[in-house]
């Protein structure tokens, strides 16, 4: 087993903050529906973090999947990155 990566590893291999509002049904009064917000750094287009999310929770939870909604957006952008040239010394 590999060490994990951190989240700037992530974000530097296009990992993405990604947002998932989730509507599912009230176990005990499905016609009423819940809102959960469930946020992670994810792939996108195909989110495996969220799918395993998803999966967990359909087969341990009570509260029926209605819909997913998901935003994403890149924490680090290509051109904030540079190397350092120098390094200035105080003291």
């Amino acid at each position: 087993m590999g060490i994990p990566a951190s989240d700037i590893e992530k974000q530097l291999n296009d990992f993405r903050l990604t947002t998932a509002e989730i509507l599912y049904h009230m176990p005990d009064a499905y016609h009423l529906l819940q809102s959960f917000v469930w946020q992670e750094l994810d792939k996108a287009p195909d989110f495996p973090v969220l799918h395993t999310f998803l999966d967990y929770w359909e087969r341990n939870l009570d509260g029926k999947l209605h819909s997913v909604r998901i935003a994403y957006a890149r924490l680090i952008h290509p051109g904030e990155l540079r190397n350092v040239d120098g390094e200035f010394r105080l003291h």
